[in-house]
């Protein structure tokens, strides 16, 4: 599951914290950081996912 969750987090950042997480703040962080820039929003979403 986690490699699906990486592609997701690659392809749409959100989608991927979004099955991590759900709609917690994290969710939200990683919205204002794929609006602010693509790539931080990739971090971050990679960040979550192997955090978890």
């Amino acid at each position: 599951m986690d490699l699906i969750r990486v592609i997701f987090a690659i392809i749409l950042p959100p989608v991927g914290v979004f099955l991590q997480v759900g709609l917690g703040l994290q969710f939200w962080i990683n919205i204002l950081l794929t609006l602010c820039g693509y790539l931080p929003g990739v971090i971050h979403a990679i960040w979550v996912i192997a955090k978890r």
